[in-house]
Formats: C-alpha cells, sequence, structure tokens
C-alpha cells in the first residue's frame, strides 16, 4: 500500500472535486431506476438526510470524529442510512446498533480498542464504526471508501479489477456521495486518541462488516483475508479533523492521488 505525502495544510487538492465527481460517476455507471432496491432509504433525499437534527448521541460522534480524523457530518450521515439512528437495530444478517457492526467484526474491534462487552451501546459502536469507515478511507480515498464500507473491501476490490458493483452499492454511493463532499483527510497524527492502540494486521484475520440490512441500502457480506467468498457476493437487501489515532494504529495514510483508478 503506498504511503500518502499529503500535506496537511493544505487537505484539499487541486482537481479532487472534479475528479471525485467523475469517480461518483463510474462507480454509479449502469445504475437505473429499475435496477435500484426499492429500500425505504432511497425516499429519503439527500437533503433530508443532511438537515441538522438533535443529536442524542452528539458527544460519541464528536469523539470519534477526533479520534479518527472522521468529519462529524460523515458519521451522522453513514449512521442514518444504515440504521435510521435505531440504537437496537438489527439486521437480518445480524448487524448491531447504529452503525451496523456484524457480531464477528464487534468481537475483534471491541478487543482492539478496548470497548464494552455491549455492541448496542451507542458510544462504543459508533467509535467501532468510525474505526473502519477510517480504515476503508485511507485504502480507497473517497468516494470509494463508501462503497468498500457498503460491500466490503475484497467486494470492492472486484469492482477495480472490473467486477460491476451490486446495484445495492450503487445506490449507497448515491445517497451518501452528495452529504460527504469532496473533502480529502488528513492523515491521522499520533497521540490523541483514547481507544487502545491497533493491530495493523488485525483486519486480515477477522470477518469485517456484513448484512443484509432491514434498515438502509447494505450489501455487505462477510469478508476475510484470503478474499475467498467475495467472488460469491451477491446483492442483498469540506471539513477534515486533523486529531487521530495512536501510532502503531490500523490506519495506513492513502497516496496523493487517493481515488480508486
Amino acid at each position: 500500500m503506498r504511503i500518502a505525502r499529503t500535506n496537511p495544510a493544505s487537505p484539499m487538492s487541486t482537481g479532487r472535486p472534479r475528479a471525485a465527481r467523475c469517480i461518483i460517476l463510474f462507480l454509479l455507471s449502469g445504475l437505473s431506476v429499475s435496477a435500484a432496491p426499492p429500500l425505504a432509504v432511497l425516499a429519503q433525499s439527500a437533503q433530508s438526510i443532511a438537515q441538522p437534527i438533535h443529536d442524542p448521541h452528539a458527544a460519541f460522534v464528536t469523539e470519534a470524529s477526533q479520534s479518527f480524523g472522521i468529519p462529524e457530518h460523515w458519521i451522522r450521515s453513514v449512521r442514518r442510512v444504515e440504521s435510521a439512528d435505531d440504537v437496537g437495530a438489527v439486521s437480518s444478517a445480524g448487524a448491531m446498533g447504529l452503525m451496523q457492526v456484524m457480531p464477528a467484526t464487534w468481537a475483534e474491534l471491541r478487543v482492539r480498542y478496548g470497548l464494552g462487552r455491549d455492541p448496542f451501546d451507542p458510544r462504543d459502536n459508533i467509535i467501532a464504526g468510525t474505526a473502519y469507515l477510517r480504515e476503508m478511507y485511507d485504502r480507497f480515498g473517497s468516494p470509494g471508501f463508501l462503497a468498500a464500507y457498503n460491500a466490503g473491501p475484497g467486494r470492492y476490490e472486484e469492482y477495480l479489477a472490473g467486477r460491476p458493483l451490486p446495484a445495492e452499492t450503487r445506490a449507497y454511493v448515491a445517497t451518501l456521495a452528495p452529504l460527504i463532499g469532496g473533502a480529502n483527510l488528513s492523515p491521522p497524527a499520533p497521540g490523541t486518541v483514547t481507544v487502545a492502540a491497533a493491530d495493523p494486521h488485525a483486519w486480515r484475520r477477522a470477518p469485517l462488516f456484513v448484512t443484509p440490512s432491514a434498515h438502509g441500502l447494505d450489501a455487505r457480506k462477510t469478508i476475510s483475508e484470503p478474499q475467498e467468498n467475495d467472488a460469491r457476493t451477491a446483492p442483498s437487501s469540506g471539513e477534515g479533523p486533523t486529531n487521530s489515532v495512536q501510532s502503531g494504529s490500523i490506519f495506513v495514510a492513502r497516496a496523493d492521488d487517493g481515488d480508486p483508478q
């Protein structure tokens, strides 16, 4: 994986918004009204999802944002699409809580970040989901990280190799991409995170996020390394904080050209 040489003082590189728009259009190629799944979240406009509302979990979102360098409005947008802000949400595949974390993923992240025992705890669920968002962003850039969060990193890598994304993943990206904008995040800097240090290779040994989700757009499945299960995947149902994770975390900085090609 290439290491970024990004200047944190200049989080938006020249041409990034145009490049991001091109990537979004490419991701959404082949998506039509007939192909998109008839899920309730598609009835919500980007404007309605983005509208500021009272957030009872605002303190947890702020903590996660500062820990992993993910803008707060990104976390809220993903959370609303994933679970409709239902703390007790459980998908048909068992994904849990606000950020729809699978049990095996939760078990791994709970140990990795010193979280509690309750996967439905709003604070811990938001920390886990945001950690994963940051990992996908550092691996794939924007908006590719959204597709990877939804379909799994192995499935997104297959897309980069020429396999079309599931219709639900394209719809998921179409819903969220306008909300996150074209910001570049600075690479996480060491020293400020309050959660436990990460094992940099743990994601290779454990299943990542999966679904289907009964609460939002979701084409994810169990992903493990090596990616032997990925070939059988089928669809189912700017600001840029500079605070960050500790040195030795799972996150590897993204290259300057960041966006998947």
